[in-house]
């Protein structure tokens, strides 16, 4: 299936991207190179999104107030924020793809649905790859303006009485929680921010919490583990800093551990824009 997403060029720290029937710029501070494109193709965007004088878009009036597009077979829900994000982070494609045909292989060789368990889960792009790979899915965010967004989006994809919960809570604390209720899962996906806050103003700086959250969901593993996915938009953690934290926690239980760069892609000669660092842990 064709998407609706494609990154069109990149360069002088904008990238150009299409959404649908709607085209950005928006900032990129990796694309430290030079356009490809001629100057009329990013003078044709619909709206430019800008962080130099403060976050504001030139051209928002332009845009519509929602609207979808699909991407890998996923319907997801847009709309334009006051800090230029647009309900998707496109990078994670791969992973998406990954984490259904992960579920679905489990689920046929265990004759049982996986549990998954998504953390700091955004508008749930990891969650609806994750039910539509068959798997029962707890969603965590401690925005609940995101995890109303995600709810649309499952809804988009015929998932609206499929197996999700939906949790606004702190990360940590809610993990300490369903460690007390002996709960286990089969697969924990966790994407942090750089820093954030949680549902009552709890603090996250991943240089300081990413290691003690990690060791939380290490005991909280089944016995029947599929896998760890890790992935973040933190320049300093590299994909080789995220294998080595996975080695630390999960490498005791055997398995193997594969890392890189999450890409933005267009098509034909379009430079990739290297977009996060992921790690998988797979039993």
């Amino acid at each position: 299936m064709a998407d609706d997403y494609t990154l069109l060029d990149s360069g002088r720290f904008q990238k150009l991207e299409r959404f649908g029937e709607v085209v950005l710029s928006r900032p990129c501070a990796q694309a430290v190179w030079e356009p490809t494109l001629e100057v009329d193709h990013w003078h044709g965007a619909t709206a430019t999104f800008f962080r130099d004088r403060g976050n504001q878009w030139r051209g928002r009036d332009r845009l519509p107030e929602e609207w979808t597009i699909s991407v890998d077979g996923m319907r997801f829900l847009l709309s334009s924020t006051d800090f230029g994000h647009l309900g998707i982070f496109p990078e994670q494609r791969d992973q998406w793809r990954r984490i259904r045909e992960v579920c679905a292989d489990f689920k046929k060789a265990k004759g049982r649905p996986a549990r998954v368990i998504n953390l700091f889960a955004y508008s749930g792009g990891s969650t609806l790859a994750a039910a539509l790979g068959g798997a029962e899915v707890c969603h965590v965010d401690a925005s609940k303006g995101m995890v109303d967004w995600a709810r649309r989006n499952a809804e988009l994809n015929g998932l609206k009485e499929h197996p999700i919960r939906w949790i606004v809570d702190d990360v940590a604390k809610f993990l300490e929680r369903e460690h007390r209720r002996e709960r286990d899962y089969d697969m924990v996906i966790l994407d942090p921010p750089s820093f954030g806050r949680g549902a009552k103003g709890e603090v996250f700086k991943i240089e300081n919490d990413l290691t003690f959250l990690l060791k939380r969901v290490g005991v909280l593993m089944s016995s029947e583990p599929v896998g760890v996915l890790l992935s973040c938009h933190t320049p300093e953690l590299t994909p080789i800093s995220l294998h080595h934290l996975l080695l630390q926690e999960m490498g005791r239980l055997g398995g193997k551990l594969e890392q890189g760069e999450m890409l933005l892609r267009g098509e034909g000669d379009v430079l990739p824009v290297p977009s996060g660092s992921y790690s998988w842990w797979l039993k």
